[in-house]
This record gives C-alpha cells, sequence and structure tokens, in this order.
C-alpha cells in the first residue's frame, strides 16, 4: 500500500503563486508516475499534471501549461506543484495521485491506484 499525503494549499489573489507538496509513504518502490487531479464544486475531477518518478516525462492539461510545473524528488519521494499567475478558475481541490502502471501514462484517474486526501486551493479576483 501507498499512502500520499498533500500540502501547501491555501488562498492566493489572481496573479499569484502557490507550491504544493505531496509525500509518498509505503511501499512506494512500485510507483512509477505521480500526478495531480483537481476538482472545484460541481465539476468533475480532472487531471492537471503527471510525471514518472525519474522525472523524465511528463504532460500538463492544457489549462495550465505555461503556469504550472510540476517536478519530483525521488530520494524524498515526493512530488511538487509549483503554481504560477493563478486564475479564478484554477479555484478546486487539488489530489496527488500515484500509479503503478508500466508504459505509457495519462491523465485519465482511472490509470491511478492511491490517491491523497486532498489541499484546497482558493484564487480570489
Amino acid at each position: 500500500q501507498v499512502q500520499l499525503a498533500e500540502s501547501g494549499g491555501g488562498s492566493v489573489q489572481a496573479g499569484g503563486s502557490l507550491r504544493l507538496s505531496c509525500v509518498a509513504y509505503g511501499y512506494t518502490y512500485s510507483v512509477n508516475w505521480m500526478a495531480w487531479f483537481r476538482q472545484a464544486p460541481g465539476k468533475e475531477r480532472g487531471g492537471v499534471a503527471f510525471i514518472d518518478t525519474g522525472g523524465v516525462y511528463g504532460n500538463y492539461a492544457d489549462s495550465v501549461k505555461g503556469r504550472f510545473t510540476i517536478s519530483q524528488d525521488n530520494a524524498k519521494a515526493t512530488v511538487f506543484l509549483q503554481m504560477n499567475s493563478l486564475k479564478p478558475e484554477d479555484t478546486a481541490r487539488y489530489y496527488c495521485a500515484a500509479s503503478t502502471m508500466v508504459g505509457d501514462m495519462s491523465l485519465r484517474d482511472s490509470d491511478y491506484n492511491y490517491w491523497g486526501q486532498g489541499t484546497q486551493v482558493t484564487v480570489s479576483s
């Protein structure tokens, strides 16, 4: 089993920045990919970004490209999401996810085995 713990959420004005962190505990050797998803009130959960645990491969949702950066520290079993130029539409609960899948990855939530409890990000205009 793998447990995930997110931190770093908060409230910020539009144009501001936040950095989210997610630490993985347990059988982390089995994890090949980590990702961030988000869910706004009344909306479905959607993928934000994913990265392999080697830090080589990754991708972003179109809505955050150029503003968000995902990175990882494999030695610390931690993944980060640096969010710049935040917009009110980025307001959501952000979830960390981990996958043991081998091969190509995507931002389909069905590809991820483990999920954190989430951290709230609120962007005011």
